[in-house]
């Protein structure tokens, strides 16, 4: 049962096990809320028979005022129990939450992150996370709570009086079904202000991020037209929701005051006919005052509760996608990389794939440097990721020592990994940290070494704080070919048996990236490395070079043997020669 709980809502075991204990707790709280109706009754009941029958009213009087106190004190120990139950155990659940849905996002295969929208994926960590955290300390348990304690106590009042009881109650199944019955018209409109809203804030990210290219091409005022439509988009559909919901809302309360009206004119014609006392029509008014507050509470919430359903399908779609596991052991008989006969289709959205990779073959060796040339989409970089498992190909294997790399787990199988893209990634951090992501070990004397290595040192030098020099969002304060030599110094502090260099000298000038081609010759040694790059002087010095185009391997061979060969190798160095003597 807890499981089925935890799926339907999007929380834990434990968060399951604590929302049953705050629904449970909730229902005592309403009915305990019922507990001074019962004793002012049984007061009015004693006062009216003293006075009929010339009792004494004091002898009434005094249980009453201690059934008073003790409503009193069981009120306040239901209500500290609840909320120790509503508020910390949620917060400590909200808190589980997120750090379960990050785990769960390291697992995942990087071709959901080319699906999914980043800055949704941001929301869903954390507006979504904050929203379910107030759902489930403010309005679930109550719902819940509320119905179990409504059915509890107009069992109790029919078995007492039915005819007063039908009264009051008959508005109650009107007002739900009202609500109940505009419910998917208020989470259409809930779902389409989540849009609106990520609409306007991808707007927002958008125009922070390109400001200067806006300037450049002159369309600042053509960009921020675009983008006051999107934030009136966004107001025009959350005006509408807030009015459906609040007209639906009012009305339901409204008609459960009606109630009110009914069981005052039941109770009177009754009254009259003799068919109940004074003490049972007393009674049920007063109940009448307090029996509606919950579900007028619970209706005002309602939207919330329908607003939440779409937060937690959002999670869902996240919680549901497929993991990336593997065994957490690693021992390969050496650090060969095999490719045989490797397909690999991109898939969208809708569904329809793109086909990359078409029965792809070739061997990269350890101690041997190979490299991946080609024109532009032929398939380099996604090798070099199905290497590594970014993904899995959909056809043949990639092998690394003779071990399937799908059977790897992926963090373990990173940490052979040293791998230099051509985008850099870099942290809103130091220098030092920055680099020291190769190697969270490493002593500033090893950064330091690496930094000389990749020649960074000259102009971390020059910073204003040196290594300790805080160099923005992803190196903003830096240059493209200073960014890259960082990625390098990082990849160099690892030295790792496989090294991935995609483009990795493609930002630099001609005597850092010889400096740097120099540093990355004492790296390679011993290791399986797998270069891709654009520059044919930059792989000529390989020892195995693969051609790909078109999704397949059109040749192999070493640089000599594909020169003489005549091929598509020897007609991209003839054409780049061409085009270096044209700049000239």
């Amino acid at each position: 049962m807890m499981g089925r709980i935890a799926d339907r809502y999007a929380m834990t075991e434990q968060g399951a096990r604590d929302f049953v204990k705050s629904v449970f707790l909730t229902v005592l709280v309403n009915i305990a809320k019922m507990l001074p109706v019962f004793v002012l009754s049984y007061a009015l009941t004693g006062i009216i028979d003293a006075l009929t029958a010339g009792g004494d009213v004091r002898a009434r009087l005094l249980p009453s005022v201690a059934g008073g106190v003790i409503a009193l004190a069981l009120l306040y120990v239901t209500f500290l129990l609840q909320y120790r139950s509503l508020y910390v155990t949620t917060y400590a659940e909200s808190g589980k939450r997120r750090i379960a849905l990050a785990e769960l996002l390291r697992h995942l295969p990087l071709s959901f992150f080319g699906k999914r929208d980043l800055s949704d994926l941001t929301s869903t960590m954390m507006n979504d996370c904050e929203l379910l955290e107030k759902a489930f300390s403010h309005f679930y348990p109550q719902m819940i709570g509320t119905y179990v304690s409504t059915i509890l106590i107009a069992m109790a009042m029919l078995v007492y009086e039915w005819r007063m009881a039908i009264a009051l109650l008959w508005v109650v199944p009107v007002s739900v079904l009202l609500v109940y019955a505009s419910r998917y018209f208020q989470k259409s409109y809930m779902l389409k202000n989540v849009e609106a809203r990520r609409a306007a804030t991808d707007a927002l990210q958008e125009l922070l991020e390109t400001v200067p290219d806006i300037r450049a091409c002159n369309r600042k005022d053509a960009y921020l037209a675009g983008l006051n439509a999107k934030l009136d988009a966004a107001e025009a559909v959350n005006r509408k929701s807030e009015l459906v919901t609040g007209s639906i809302v009012t009305a339901a309360q409204t008609f459960l005051k009606v109630g009110i009206a009914t069981t005052v004119l039941t109770g009177i014609t009754l009254l009259s006919e003799g068919a109940i006392s004074l003490t049972v029509f007393l009674i049920f008014l007063i109940a009448a005052t307090r029996f509606y507050d919950p579900l007028g509470g619970l209706f005002a919430n309602m939207a919330a509760v329908f607003g939440t359903q779409v937060r937690i399908e959002r999670m869902r779609v996240i919680q549901n996608e497929k993991q990336m596991t593997g065994s957490a052991d690693f021992a390969p008989a050496n650090y060969d990389i095999r490719f045989d006969h490797v397909t690999f289709s991109y898939q969208d959205d809708e569904g329809l794939q793109e086909t990359v990779l078409r029965d792809v073959s070739f061997i990269a060796k350890q101690g041997e440097v190979t490299a991946l040339v080609g024109p532009s989409g032929g398939g380099k970089s996604t090798a070099t990721k199905l290497a590594a498992r970014f993904w899995d190909p959909q056809e043949g294997s990639v092998t690394i020592g003779g071990v399937d790399v799908k059977t790897i787990d992926p963090e373990v199988l990173l940490t052979d990994f040293a791998i230099v893209f051509q985008d850099v990634v870099l942290f809103a951090d130091s220098v030092m940290e920055n680099i020291r992501i190769g190697k969270r070990d490493a002593t500033d004397e090893e950064v330091m070494e690496a930094a000389r290595l990749a020649q960074c040192d000259a102009f971390v030098r020059k910073l204003p704080e040196g290594y300790h020099t805080m160099i923005g969002e992803n190196g903003a304060k830096l240059s493209g070919g200073e960014r890259q030599r960082i990625s390098i110094a990082r990849a160099i502090l690892k030295n790792a048996k496989i090294i991935l260099l995609d483009e990795a000298t493609a930002s630099l000038d001609v005597e850092n990236e010889s400096a740097v081609q120099t540093a990355l010759t004492g790296l390679i040694r011993d290791k399986t490395v797998l270069i891709i790059a654009h520059r044919m002087r930059t792989v000529m010095n390989a020892d195995r070079i693969v051609v790909l185009a078109e999704g397949g391997v059109q040749e192999t061979g070493t640089p000599e043997e594909l020169t003489a060969r005549d091929g598509l190798f020897a007609r991209m160095i003839k054409l780049q020669s061409e085009s270096l003597a044209w700049e000239a």
